[in-house]
């Protein structure tokens, strides 16, 4: 059965900021979230009206009658499907003294309800403080967007610190987009823009901005100003559009009529956000002092524009000199002089505007939708709260990759041409696309397929042994001749090893994969750093499913039984490991010894395979979660503290992997519950509440720091993503993931010793 929470609010097309704010929230959760929580929304409305909502809405609230209150409430009570109930709050949406008509709502309701306001206004007077501190009471939690808004309840009202909690408002997760490049497609390329946008008031102040542009026109006359929006209808009810032609008056009064251009409707969202792509700079210039919170400055902070602004608390909240500039209410001197800075700056206002982006990446609809569904989460049946997966998207894979090869870092989502190419970074894309192909079919995987092998083919040296880094330019990097590359030879290894394991590909294809393979395995054995051992077990393990040689098995063997030593030299009864620390790359050498019993039959290395696979298991799930060995800090064997932060999401790739391999040959349904919580890491199960992979360009971000998202979409990370991703696609049964068999494993185990038994006598 269904978990459903309920929203009220005002809702589209109603026309207002909390409507927009909902629905946004709303769309993030049922994107995040599977089919087995439902939203449902209660539309309020002021006096009746005749508005055709969509589907969600299943209650409407007429605010003004105080009988509508109780029947909703009593309609929500009803349903024991409704778990929870989100109320968005500003006094003048609910009718009575400071909206006092919502408690005959609260005193009917039986649900639990967490309830945001979207205002707070310091220095209450008693009336306004008592229905704020009765609202509070009620609720199970109070949202609020700013750090300003949660100490002002703190403090004017006297609200307890644990009750409240900041969410902030959300922002639309868009492509680090060139200004230049999205002015082209507008005609407007050689000219500076300025915009401002959102439902039209007289609380703008938009006339501040004209007045400003009369003076910035001296300096740059090619300046245009865009007006995004249509009037409020709320203003337009009251005074018509008395507002808008005060303001056309002024253009036309300070001859501005080629500067300025109003764009007179409601913006849909894509619409918005190409006006924002061509902004310069985007102004804001409310004059009221106490406005809480802004999505129209949100949104153009999220997309790339350095902002002036008046200093409303959202504004000092996330403006510093860094994203932005503060200028006095209605100072059309100080915006002017500001802008004209800025303007004659391309590398500050550049730089601004990235810093920006970056500054409110936390913000985005996804991460505020985690953070507003680890709220409801208590009141969820368990079996229900469960992420929505995303299809798999090679577009950012495809961006990433040239003719030679997969490009090895990123700036943000755009390749950074001069990191070159890495066999690390080829070697696991080339997995990837041949497992996206088994899964597709798609026939354009060949050529990325083609372009990844014919790398690690590149790659080769006259001894078998590979060189791990190319210049973008094809030239051999210099860092070949002072690095350790067992790692990356082992890759290779995988890599053609998984390849030539498989049917259906050209044979000009096998025979080079083939050729390669030959050369490098003289040199295998030579080779001692764990890891990089474990890369060659997993490939020669899939080599030989084809050619069934003995001399592979024996390698194996050799490999395996070196990995056993170090175990043997290392564990002790609280330390079953293979090494006196855990680095990177852990959950590899558990399932290389698992694939070196399926290789050899050795019951011993399923025994030690099992055994150091739980203990690495035990150390980074935690609370439902989990949580990698840090790159900033090992976790020792003498120290009972874990080092730093730094979660890399090709350490969780290579735990989904080895939980794939465990939970296919032991059956035990600890694996799958847990490779299903490691793959909700990337989607935002993790320590920040973030997701780590990006649905809009298809790549993952590069690490999960202490208090942030490292943005950058490189190589290793993305393709570690696409493999996480990939191994899921296993694990669906008509759109639902796969549950399993507990006893499956004892069953199997007990099988393995009577077969070892056997042979042993």
């Amino acid at each position: 059965m269904k978990s459903k929470l309920v929203f009220v609010t005002t809702y589209p097309p109603r026309e207002c900021g909390i409507a927009t704010f909902t629905s946004d929230l709303i769309h993030a959760i049922q994107n995040k979230m599977d089919d087995s929580i439902a939203i449902e929304v209660c539309a309020l409305e002021n006096g009746r009206q005749e508005l055709e909502y969509p589907e969600e809405v299943k209650y409407v609230l007429d605010t003004t009658q105080k009988e509508s209150y109780v029947e909703v409430a009593e309609k929500i009570n009803a349903d024991q499907q409704v778990k929870a109930v989100m109320i968005e709050h500003e006094f003048g949406l609910y009718s009575g003294e400071y909206g006092d008509y919502l408690f005959h709502l609260l005193v009917v309701l039986e649900k639990p309800f967490i309830l945001t306001f979207h205002t707070v206004l310091p220095n209450p007077d008693e009336k306004r403080l008592q229905i704020v501190k009765a609202l509070a009471s009620k609720a199970k939690r109070i949202l609020v967007m700013t750090q300003h808004s949660k100490e002002l309840l703190l403090a004017d009202y006297h609200l307890a610190e644990k009750k409240v909690k900041v969410v902030p408002h959300g922002t639309h997760l868009v492509l680090w987009k060139r200004k230049e490049t999205a002015k082209e497609r507008f005609g407007i390329s050689h000219r500076p823009v300025l915009a401002t946008f959102g439902l039209l008031g007289r609380n703008k102040s938009i006339e501040t901005a004209i007045d400003a542009l009369a003076e910035i026109r001296k300096k740059f006359p090619d300046i245009i100003y865009l007006v995004l929006g249509k009037t409020h209808p709320g203003l337009v009810q009251y005074e018509g559009e008395a507002y808008r032609e005060f303001l056309e008056e002024k253009v036309r009064q300070l001859g501005l009529e080629n500067n300025v251009q109003f764009v007179n409707h409601f913006l849909e969202l894509d619409e918005l956000l190409d006006y924002l792509s061509i902004t310069d700079i985007y102004l804001f210039t409310s004059k009221d002092p106490n406005q809480a919170v802004s999505g129209t400055f949100a949104y153009a902070m999220s997309s790339a524009c350095p902002i002036i602004a008046t200093p409303i608390p959202h504004a000092k909240e996330l403006l510093d000199d860094d994203t932005g500039i503060l200028v006095d209410f209605e100072n059309p001197a100080q915006l002017a002089e500001a802008t004209i800075k800025l303007l004659g700056n391309d590398r500050l206002r550049k730089r601004m505007g990235r810093d920006a982006f970056h500054k409110t990446r936390f913000t985005i609809w996804e991460n505020v939708a985690n953070e507003t569904m680890a709220l409801f989460r208590p009141f969820i049946e368990h079996s229900n709260f469960r992420y929505r997966i995303p299809p798999i998207n090679l577009k950012h894979v495809q961006h990433m990759t040239t003719d030679r090869g997969f490009i090895q870092f990123s700036d943000i989502d755009v390749a950074d041409l001069e990191s070159g190419y890495t066999l690390d970074d080829n070697a696991r894309a080339l997995i990837a696309l041949i497992r996206h192909y088994e899964i597709t079919g798609e026939v354009s995987d060949h050529k990325l397929i083609e372009t990844y092998l014919d790398y690690i083919v590149y790659c080769q040296k006259k001894n078998g042994a590979f060189i791990n880094y190319v210049n973008y330019d094809g030239s051999i990097h210099l860092r070949n001749n002072a690095e350790n590359l067992d790692d990356a030879n082992g890759r290779a290894v995988w890599a053609l090893g998984y390849f030539l394991s498989k049917d259906g590909f050209n044979k000009r294809f096998t025979d080079k994969a083939e050729l390669c393979m030959q050369k490098a395995l003289p040199e295998l054995q030579n080779i001692r750093s764990p890891r990089s051992m474990a890369f060659i077990i997993k490939g020669l393990y899939y080599y030989n499913l084809r050619k069934d040689d003995q001399n592979i098995v024996v390698l194996i063997k050799t490999l395996s039984e070196r990995l056993l030593d170090n175990f043997n030299m290392v564990a002790d009864k609280n330390w079953h490991w293979f090494e006196e620390y855990l680095t990177y790359a852990n959950a590899l050498l558990p399932e290389a010894m698992l694939f070196a019993w399926k290789a050899t039959g050795n019951i011993s290395y399923h025994i030690i395979a099992k055994a150091t696979f739980d203990f690495l298991l035990s150390k980074i799930f935690r609370n439902g979660q989990i949580r990698v060995i840090s790159n900033n800090g090992w976790f020792h064997k003498r120290r009972e503290a874990r080092e730093g932060f730094g979660e890399q999401p090709i350490d969780v790739a290579y735990t989904i992997m080895a939980l794939d391999l465990f939970y296919k040959e032991l059956g035990e349904s600890q694996y799958l519950n847990k490779l299903n919580i490691a793959f909700d890491w990337f989607l935002g199960l993790n320590h920040l509440n973030q997701i780590v992979y990006n649905p809009v360009t298809g790549g993952c971000y590069d690490g999960l720091e202490q208090y942030s998202v490292n943005l950058n979409q490189g190589a290793e990370s993305t393709i570690s993503y696409l493999l996480a991703r990939l191994t899921l696609e296993g694990y669906y049964q008509h759109k639902r993931r796969k549950t399993s068999r507990p006893d499956f494993h004892h069953e199997q185990l007990q099988e393995l010793i009577r077969k070892a038994n056997r042979e042993g006598q």
